[in-house]
């Protein structure tokens, strides 16, 4: 069967095989159909498909009227910063975050630099689906953007103390993965005076590594952190917006730690609520009780963090995967916001990324995944209801069960046909056990 993930913030597939120019195209009209005209900021990771498919989407943009700013190879949090900056009707990123290669998609964007929300990504897959599309009479406008970095960088830099930054002359190395936020990372770095030490910083689409920053993947920073007496490594994902942080051992502390870290750091600054999803580390509990603030849990989607963070006024969140959000910049996970509050904490605090790390509570997180063919999530909730009876439960999205000794959530994917299974807890082999507990379930023997 063809693999084309198709949902409210946009598609994701294999490219040949049920995503193509074709399909790309039919997206586009949809989605410049319903934005009605105005100008669509159009950007893509390094993926090599990126160019056919950022060419299809084009095309049909501006057979609805739209004008497009191509703004080419940009990250994730570049493109939405362009949307606010020029005040554009949407966006629209060519990418499949970490998804590996050959897989490639489109994430959307309101006028706010956020995915569409519910009624809107809604409304696009209705035309899309009726293909009641609109039609010009004359196409839209097509325009090149070059100074997206530019823009972006300026966005970042007056959030943090750049000259504290400076002063403390940090040595950085950077993996960007051969994807979209190498040049930007580096621009932001120079500013902040950090000597840069790049690997794998060709935006080639040929990931020189699995592309999600994760432990397991980043061992060639680790080393380039000890061979070049880095004080911090920084592992970007092909679309940066997510970030995971190597300490000055060369020790790979987990993407989890960066956000609690950039959230302890810039509630130290300005105290407020602070938004998270389900399956974000109970580090973030910590930090807000720490600080005194309160937290609120989301269900998983990064539309459902941004959209707590302006409801509620926060101060910052994101997700675990390594994605901060800073709504000073924008209200997207941004790789750039998260390497910015870290220095600007090892400079306030003149202490080591593995000191500060420390002073965080230690949980193990594990996460694994069964594919949904032959599955049923519905069979699989209630198994685990009964086998957890004096767990609290949340069924926002899939099933979140929690208690003192730690957290199970199992949901469907939204990027891929599988079935997420993640559990945390003090104890590593507690947490393992109940995965493999949900992996019986899944398989029927349970």
């Amino acid at each position: 069967m063809p693999q084309l993930i198709i949902s409210i913030s946009g598609i994701r597939g294999i490219v040949g095989d049920g995503l193509g120019p074709a399909e790309v195209e039919r997206f586009a009209l949809a989605f410049g159909t319903m934005v009605g005209g105005g100008r669509v900021i159009l950007a893509r990771d390094s993926r090599p498909s990126g160019p056919l498919l950022a060419e299809a989407f084009k095309k049909g943009l501006r057979a609805t009227g739209c004008a497009v700013a191509d703004a080419g190879i940009l990250s994730t949090p570049g493109a939405s910063v362009l949307v606010t900056h020029f005040g554009a009707a949407g966006g629209a990123v060519i990418t499949a975050s970490h998804n590996p290669l050959p897989w490639n998609g489109i994430k959307l964007m309101s006028p706010k630099g956020v995915a569409l929300s519910r009624d809107r990504g809604q409304a696009v897959l209705d035309i899309l689906e009726r293909r009641a599309f609109a039609r010009a009479a004359q196409p839209g406008a097509a325009e090149s953007l070059s100074d997206g970095p530019e823009i972006h960088v300026g966005r970042v830099l007056p959030t943090v103390g750049a000259a504290k930054i400076r002063a403390a002359g940090f040595r950085v190395a950077v993996d960007p993965v051969n994807g979209a936020g190498g040049r930007e990372m580096g621009l932001l770095l120079e500013r902040l005076g950090c000597h840069v030490v790049m690997i794998n910083a060709k935006p080639t689409g040929e990931f020189a590594r699995g592309p999600e920053p994760i432990p397991t993947n980043i061992g060639g920073l680790s080393r380039a952190v000890c061979e070049s007496g880095a004080g911090l490594g920084l592992a970007l994902d092909p679309d940066a917006d997510r970030l995971s942080l190597v300490d000055e051992t060369g020790c790979a502390i987990g993407e989890e730690y960066t956000l609690a870290l950039a959230c302890r750091h810039r509630l130290s600054q300005k105290r407020g609520p602070i938004a998270a999803n389900l399956s974000t580390s109970r580090m973030l509990d910590f930090v807000a009780r720490e600080a005194g603030v309160p937290i609120l849990r989301t269900p998983v989607g990064e539309l459902n963090v941004a959209e707590a963070i302006e409801r509620e006024g926060c101060v910052i969140g994101g997700e675990g995967n390594g994605g901060v959000i800073d709504p000073r910049v924008a209200l997207v996970r941004n790789s750039l916001s998260g390497a910015a509050l870290v220095l600007e904490m090892m400079a306030w605090r003149r202490r080591k990324l593995s000191e500060l790390a420390g002073e965080l509570p230690v949980y193990t997180m594990v996460k694994d995944k069964v594919a949904l063919a032959g599955v049923q999530p519905a069979e699989v909730f209630e198994a685990m209801r009964r086998r957890f009876a004096d767990s609290s439960a949340d069924d926002r999205d899939g099933l979140y069960l929690s208690s003192d000794k730690g957290w199970l959530h199992v949901r469907p994917s939204n990027t891929e046909p599988v079935l997420r299974i993640m559990a945390e807890a003090a104890d590593e082999a507690l947490a393992r056990a109940w995965v493999e507990e949900v992996k019986a379930m899944a398989a029927g023997r349970a």
